[in-house]
């Protein structure tokens, strides 16, 4: 259960971080809102997996899952390049986030 809480929080960080962007300084209402109730959740969250997977792991797969999601987000909107280059990081990132939840013993 701590494996798909985390990975929840995982997707939050992405809604935050984006939410943040489009927050444009908290100077938007909803963007904020958005901003703030995905940012306790995952937080939350992360703290809960917390207590089963170690911390090292644990925070390691929440960035790389917000990191992925949050390029890839913006690269499927336009608001950031495509690239081939691209891709093939956040697919290694990908992989390795799953090689962390193989060769852990949590």
């Amino acid at each position: 259960m701590s494996w798909v809480i985390l990975i929840l929080s995982g997707v939050l960080e992405a809604v935050w971080a984006t939410a943040l962007g489009k927050s444009e300084g908290f100077t938007k209402l909803w963007p904020s809102v958005v901003f703030a109730v995905a940012l306790v959740a995952s937080m939350g969250g992360l703290a809960w997996a917390m207590r089963d997977i170690s911390t090292g792991t644990a925070y390691a797969v929440w960035v790389g899952i917000g990191a992925s999601l949050t390029v890839a987000y913006a690269m499927i909107t336009g608001d950031e390049a495509f690239s081939i280059v691209k891709m093939l990081l956040i697919l290694g990132l990908v992989g390795c986030v799953v090689g962390l939840k193989v060769v852990g013993h949590e």
